[in-house]
């Protein structure tokens, strides 16, 4: 589900041979938490920011868009855990399809 919204959609992810494709918005949140989930470990970890325009503040200020948790300087590694559950449970609430080589 979008985080910003309570209305589901007809978002599903397909995973082909050819790449993953995400269709819908709740889809494209899901990249987006999973992406952010990878920033926040990445920063938590080795303070390595993934682009120059993504501040430490941005990104804990993104995470709290997920989950409604305020989160203070230097808890990346917190945010981090706390959008794996957000990422597990849009996973298992989203319909994903594996298309195989025919």
């Amino acid at each position: 589900m979008n985080p910003t919204s309570t209305k589901p959609d007809a978002s599903h992810v397909i995973v082909h041979a050819g790449g993953t494709t995400f269709h819908g918005r709740d889809a494209v949140n899901l990249y987006r938490a999973t992406t952010l989930m990878g920033a926040l470990r990445a920063y938590a970890r080795h303070k390595l920011l993934m682009t120059r325009d993504l501040t430490p503040t941005a990104l804990l200020t993104q995470a709290t868009e997920y989950t409604a948790k305020p989160y203070k300087r230097g808890q990346h590694a917190a945010a981090a855990d706390d959008m794996r559950v957000w990422v597990e449970t849009m996973k298992a609430a989203m319909p994903i399809t594996h298309e195989s080589k025919s």
